[in-house]
């Protein structure tokens, strides 16, 4: 049978080094910094002081803006301090530090509804809203925001993405065989929200053993099915799933739910099901740590875990390592510091080997035409981006990219594209 896929992308070398390794508990920190803003959207407002004692799981920090998730102590202890810390996106940002003191306890006002099961779309979507949760798998969108489309917009699929495409990566794969039943539970939870027909769960087809655990799962559920995909990247990008899976095109500047489908990530239906059946705020997550270190493998992490106790606890550096990237290899953030915290949208924790590369004259190949995903010419951005031309940005659809890397990767020449491409997207939005 045909597998679904995309035209374009790329092959890179898999490196899926943990996909056979199982989720692991790190140790709880003894401090930890938690940013106020680790969603998109509007920054949280603190909610505590210096001096003041919280239990793990209390709220610390809210934003009354509707795009925005609140964020909560990943450990029971006191508020050190409020002020600028490095940021694994933002370099710089406020953020609360607390001291871990006592033993662990979460927070005696979080519980569970009585009735799970009773609640309305609308209490379903406070809730989601209420517990801080986001985009799983990067992004960070806050989810309560995505489960909402407006009216006129009815969703009549919704795709599970399990694709996890990125090289290294293996935290969703690993969620998936081990924890298939509460993810697809917390499916259960967006169906009742927005009533779609069709239900696709969407992996590729490097992982066989989520794909059976999620069949199984799926098993006597109507309108659920499991969607094998041809292993590419970046076949987890929304549009390019919405491309392989339904054959609809998302039209330019707009949005998955202008063509009928929500997607959304296996992590984020597990943090919904634990929001809604637990009580539990998002105030940890399970990350890959892989590549030039000497314990890789799946771990759960208090969000404001710092980088550093990351190396220490995975036995340091191996061989030539000198990169920490958050994320993976192609659309990851390269990180300047080791104080950098874990936070929700933190994928995985990659120490690489750095590689000096020089930039050559385009040599008019087309292979950046050839690879991407969304039929641009990166080129002809780029050129557009040194002669500062508004116009032609526009015409070529810049703001359209959506970064995979897939052009720079390819290119003969090493031409950075993607940050040629970055550069042109901040042009237009000043001029705006």
């Amino acid at each position: 049978m045909r597998k679904a896929s995309f035209p374009g992308g790329v092959h890179p070398p898999e490196n899926k080094l943990t996909s056979h390794i199982s989720i692991k508990e790190f140790p709880i920190p003894d401090e930890v910094v938690i940013p106020l803003q680790q969603h998109i959207g509007a920054p949280n407002q603190p909610l505590v002081k210096k001096g003041d004692r919280v239990f793990t799981g209390t709220l610390i920090g809210k934003s009354e803006k509707y795009i925005s998730s609140p964020i909560f102590s990943s450990i029971t202890g006191v508020v050190e301090d409020i002020g600028n810390y490095p940021h694994p996106v933002l370099k710089r940002a406020p953020a609360i530090r607390i001291r871990r003191e006592g033993e662990d306890e979460l927070d005696p006002v979080i519980k569970p509804p009585s009735h799970p099961e009773e609640l309305t779309p609308e209490e379903l979507r406070r809730i989601v809203w209420e517990k801080g949760i986001v985009g799983m798998g990067g992004a960070a969108f806050p989810t309560h925001v995505k489960l909402s489309p407006p009216p006129e917009k009815k969703i009549d699929t919704l795709i599970i993405n399990g694709a996890e495409c990125e090289p290294y990566l293996t935290c969703d794969e690993r969620l998936m065989i081990e924890r298939g039943e509460e993810i697809v539970r917390g499916v259960e939870i967006i169906v009742k929200i927005l009533s779609p027909k069709r239900v696709i769960i969407a992996i590729e087809d490097n992982k066989p053993e989520a794909i059976e655990k999620m069949r199984k799962c799926v098993e006597g559920k109507g309108n659920f099915e499991v969607k094998e995909l041809k292993t590419k990247y970046p076949q987890g990008g929304e549009k390019q799933l919405i491309k392989a899976l339904l054959n609809r095109e998302v039209p330019s500047g707009g949005l998955p739910f202008d063509v009928g489908v929500l997607v959304q990530n296996v992590g984020t239906c597990l943090a919904i099901f634990e929001a809604v059946y637990k009580g539990k705020p998002l105030y940890e997550r399970v990350v890959t740590v892989s590549g030039q270190v000497e314990n890789p493998g799946n771990y759960k992490v208090r969000l404001g875990t710092a980088v550093r106790k990351v190396i220490e606890w995975t036995g340091g550096w191996r061989e030539n390592g000198d990169l920490v990237i958050f994320g993976g290899p192609m659309m990851g953030i390269a990180q300047s510091s080791l104080d950098v915290p874990v936070i929700k949208g933190t994928t995985g924790i990659l120490f690489l080997q750095s590689e000096k590369w020089v930039e050559y004259p385009c040599v008019r190949c087309g292979r950046c035409v050839d690879v991407c995903p969304v039929r641009l010419i990166p080129t002809q951005i780029m050129k557009a981006v040194k002669f500062g031309n508004i116009e032609l940005l526009k015409e070529y659809h810049v703001l359209d990219c959506i970064e995979c890397g897939s052009c720079a990767y390819i290119c003969p020449a090493q031409i950075p594209l993607v940050q040629y491409i970055k550069v042109g997207k901040e042009i237009l939005r000043r001029k705006k």
